[in-house]
């Protein structure tokens, strides 16, 4: 059945919804690859064209060989008769028909919380994203998110340095990871601490409709779903969208009015997304742990050198002006303003803060705060 089962997901135009139109008619994946055009055909949404691919089946896939590469990478195929398979995933009508896994889902992962956001994030938006991220993964979610750039890299190191779990969904192949900067995260996520999965053939590559279908599972696999940084033409809020359809409650972090970073954010607050400022927010309304006390054994297993580092000892006027230095960009000039310092002081303080590895200095000259 499974052999059968891959050759079936793994032929182009058919896809989840019309698989299990077919399933409904025929009952199992062996029986739908032995119809008739015609037969096929008598099924909703199958035409000529569809039908004509899965009578194909022998010519366009190799079942044997797809087996052969999960056996040889060390990666399982989850279907929803396993025991670990996401029951939020269910009640989606277009849910996967199966999913490929290097690592390993657990129960634990079916309190996931999605964090989603913009590939090109700002510092504001990392800085939320790994403060929310770690806060969640400490109280015990399963933190889910696409594995891309930006917001999402964030999301998963973030789970992993809080010593949780993390599940990243692929649009593409598991042996085909895009984007490829993030193979090392990838493999730290599937050794031990959580898992990465696709609904993909093993080699296809990621296109502009494999990115949708991703962002379908993280929706609906999550109990709730997080948007902590986004504009307003953005795969993030197409996953919003989803999340919201499906019955999850959505969340969104507000930012500073002036960004085009943060325009989705407030649309979706507008929209009717909750506006939270701290994960503990988040964790009342789920009813769940209190933030900071974990149920996950590898929190537990913590190294020291995943705590986070102490501030180093400060003089009077470095913490003056350390005080005034948030995750918001600021210029010289206006860390002298609220510091009430004069201006070569201030240059002077913040080459040391930096040093110290308490400050960073942006592009235009203007200061963050570091955060360890």
């Amino acid at each position: 059945m499974l052999s059968a089962l891959l050759t079936l997901n793994a032929l182009p135009k058919v896809g989840p919804i019309r698989l299990r139109r077919l399933l409904r008619q025929f009952g199992n994946p062996e029986t739908i690859l032995a119809q008739t055009s015609t037969s096929l055909q008598s099924v909703s949404g199958i035409g000529p064209e569809v039908a004509s691919i899965i009578c194909d089946w022998q010519t366009l896939t190799d079942a044997d060989a797809e087996l052969a590469l999960c056996e040889r990478h060390g990666i399982t195929i989850l279907t929803p008769k396993s025991l670990h398979w996401p029951r939020q995933l269910a009640e989606s009508p277009d849910a996967p028909l199966l999913l490929y896994v290097k690592g390993e889902v657990t129960e634990a992962d079916q309190h996931a919380i999605g964090v989603v956001g913009s590939r090109r994030c700002t510092h504001y938006g990392r800085a939320t994203t790994r403060n929310f991220a770690s806060g969640l993964a400490r109280s015990g979610y399963t933190i889910i998110s696409g594995l891309a750039r930006g917001i999402d890299t964030e999301a998963h190191q973030a789970a992993l340095d809080a010593g949780g779990r993390t599940i990243a969904v692929l649009g593409s192949g598991l042996l085909n990871l895009y984007p490829s900067e993030n193979r090392d995260l990838a493999e730290r996520i599937a050794d031990g601490h959580g898992a990465v999965v696709s609904e993909f053939p093993l080699r296809c590559p990621p296109d502009k409709q494999t990115f949708p279908q991703r962002n379908r599972i993280v929706a609906n696999w999550s109990t709730a779903l997080l948007v902590t940084e986004s504009p307003r033409r953005s795969g993030s809020l197409i996953t919003a969208g989803m999340a919201s359809d499906a019955g999850r409650p959505v969340y969104a972090i507000p930012g500073p009015v002036d960004r085009p970073q943060s325009e989705g954010c407030h649309d979706l607050i507008r929209e009717g997304a909750s506006l939270v400022f701290e994960p503990n927010q988040i964790l009342r309304d789920l009813q769940e742990l209190p933030l900071f006390q974990t149920n996950s054994k590898s929190a537990k297993k913590e190294s020291p050198a995943k705590k986070e580092n102490p501030v180093p000892a400060l003089n009077e006027v470095e913490s003056t002006i350390y005080s005034q230095i948030t995750s918001e960009e600021l210029t010289m000039d206006q860390i002298a303003d609220r510091a009430g310092s004069p201006i070569h002081l201030v240059s002077a303080t913040l080459l040391g803060l930096e040093m110290k590895g308490l400050v960073k200095q942006m592009a235009g000259q203007r200061y963050v705060r570091t955060f360890n």
